[in-house]
């Protein structure tokens, strides 16, 4: 008798901005108009260290939420394969794109790119305010007329980068998530639902001024609101392109990371199996 074998396969999610915005003389807008009529696109212009590493991990024949970012109604528009594998964007020593990068070298290439092959269309648009309705329930059933979904979509959509994380540009998702997501473009029905965003109650604004909240992270919030306002958006979901933390500040929270989670590990173990960890 054979052993079963699980899929090793990927799911991802990638963002692109449907509306005009103009860099350096140049409209980056990439609608899932312009990516149907297109039917394969080079995914260039990423800027990210961490986007750049999840777009190296990605095989030809992996599926793709292609995602409608900083816009009015942001959301998954389509689904997408990979079908190119990453490789060396040029675009960043093209010292007229929008997102040149004079500090990368042709012989030594920081930025990479993949090709993404459309594939359909979201029946119904899968929009953000529903994904985060659902998941900033406190209930752990779907919302009525989502049953289809049930509790494994639900903890599934809870748990997306997408509404955890937010702002990457490119995201891994899980199966789970994958398949809710399908269900949801495919199905509909949130038509009679409340998706607008619940209003903070007089205890939780309270609780947001205390003055336990760090001066810094405070500024560091209102600056980007007020780079948000210059550039004439007011989408939360907003993503910048653009180099967020420098490659060794990934490693190193990387690296972090794994040493708290074996000193977490460690701590766990009975006393024997400590020194018998520590003498190994």
């Amino acid at each position: 008798m054979e052993a079963e074998t699980t899929s090793s396969a990927n799911y991802w999610l990638l963002k692109a901005e449907p509306d005009s915005r103009i860099v350096k003389e140049k409209d980056v807008k990439f609608s899932v108009d312009d990516f149907e009529a297109a039917k394969t696109s080079p995914w260039e212009g990423v800027r990210n260290y961490e986007a750049r590493n999840l777009m190296k991990e990605m095989k030809v024949g992996e599926k793709a939420l292609f995602y409608h970012s900083n816009c009015k109604n942001p959301g998954v528009a389509a689904f997408a394969e990979v079908s190119k594998e990453a490789y060396p964007d040029h675009t960043a020593w093209d010292s007229s794109h929008p997102y040149y990068d004079p500090k990368t070298k042709q012989d030594d290439p920081k930025w990479f790119m993949v090709d993404l092959t459309f594939g359909s269309r979201a029946q119904h648009f899968v929009p953000l305010t529903l994904l985060r309705f659902i998941a900033d329930s406190a209930s752990a059933s779907p919302p009525a007329g989502l049953e289809y979904l049930g509790d494994a979509g639900v903890a599934a959509i809870k748990g997306m980068d997408l509404v955890t994380r937010g702002r990457l540009s490119v995201q891994r998702v899980s199966e789970a998530a994958w398949t809710a997501v399908q269900q949801l473009a495919s199905t509909g029905g949130w038509d009679e639902l409340d998706l607008s965003p619940k209003k903070k109650s007089p205890a939780k604004k309270a609780a947001a001024k205390a003055p336990g909240e760090r001066p810094a992270r405070a500024a560091k919030t209102k600056a980007k609101a007020k780079k948000r306002k210059a550039k004439g958006s007011d989408s939360e979901d907003e993503e910048s392109d653009y180099e967020e933390e420098s490659e060794a500040e990934v490693i190193s929270k990387t690296t972090s990371s794994r040493r708290k989670r074996k000193a977490e590990d460690y701590e766990e173990l009975p006393p024997t199996r400590r020194r018998a960890k520590a003498s190994s």
